[in-house]
C-alpha cells in the first residue's frame, strides 16, 4: 500500500459523518441486539462497520490490537493515518479487532479491576453477518426481549457472569453493527 492509500477510507465529511457515527454506536450499546446502519468509512480489509466504529472510538490514546486474521501492513498505516492508534499485544489492549475465533481466547484481554471496570477491553468483532435471531439477549437498555446471532453464546454468559467486570462487545457485518456490552444476559 502506498502512504497515498492509507489517506483513503475516512470519512469525507468529518464533523457530520463522526457524529451519526457516534450516534449509532451509542444506540447499538444502549439497546444491545438493535442493529444499526452505518456509514462513510472503508479501512483496508474491513467492514464498513469496523471502520466507522474505529474512527469513532479509537485515537492515540486508546491501545488496539490487531488479530492475525485482519491485521495488514495497509490496515496499520490507515489506522496510524486516521486514528494514530497504537497497535499492541492482546494484553494491553484498549480494543481489540478482528473475527471470533482469531480474537480468542477472550482470558488474555483485561477485564477491568474492582476499583476501575472501565479498564477492560471492548472487542469489535468482525462477522460474516447480523440478524435478529439466535441468542435471546435481555437486561438494561432492553424492554422484553431481543435476539442477536451471536458467535458462541455461551462465551458471553461467562462474560456476564464477571459483571462489573468483563467484556464489551460490538458487532461488525457490512455496513451493520450491533452491541452487546458485559451487562448483556444471554440465553440460548
Amino acid at each position: 500500500m502506498s502512504p497515498e492509500a492509507a489517506l483513503e477510507g475516512g470519512f469525507a465529511n468529518a464533523p457530520e459523518q463522526a457524529s451519526r457515527a457516534f450516534r449509532a454506536v451509542l444506540e447499538a450499546m444502549a439497546r444491545p441486539g438493535r442493529i444499526e446502519r452505518v456509514e462513510g468509512a472503508q479501512a483496508p480489509g474491513l467492514s464498513v462497520a469496523a471502520s466507522v466504529v474505529l474512527l469513532t472510538l479509537v485515537d492515540g490514546t486508546t491501545p488496539i490490537f490487531l488479530a492475525e486474521d485482519i491485521d495488514s501492513p495497509a490496515l496499520r498505516q490507515w489506522l496510524a493515518f486516521h486514528c494514530a492508534a497504537p497497535v499492541v499485544p492482546r494484553g494491553e489492549a484498549v480494543f481489540a479487532l478482528g473475527g471470533w475465533a482469531a480474537l480468542a481466547p477472550l482470558s488474555a484481554y483485561p477485564i477491568g479491576t474492582p476499583e476501575y471496570p472501565d479498564r477492560s477491553t471492548t472487542l469489535i468483532v468482525e462477522v460474516e453477518r447480523l440478524a435478529h435471531e439466535g441468542a435471546r439477549l435481555t437486561g438494561p437498555g432492553i424492554q422484553t426481549e431481543a435476539q442477536l446471532n451471536l458467535p458462541a453464546p455461551e462465551a458471553h454468559r461467562a462474560n456476564r457472569a464477571l459483571f462489573p467486570l468483563g467484556h464489551d462487545f460490538i458487532f461488525c457485518a457490512g455496513d451493520r453493527l450491533a452491541g452487546v456490552p458485559r451487562s448483556t444476559r444471554v440465553k440460548g
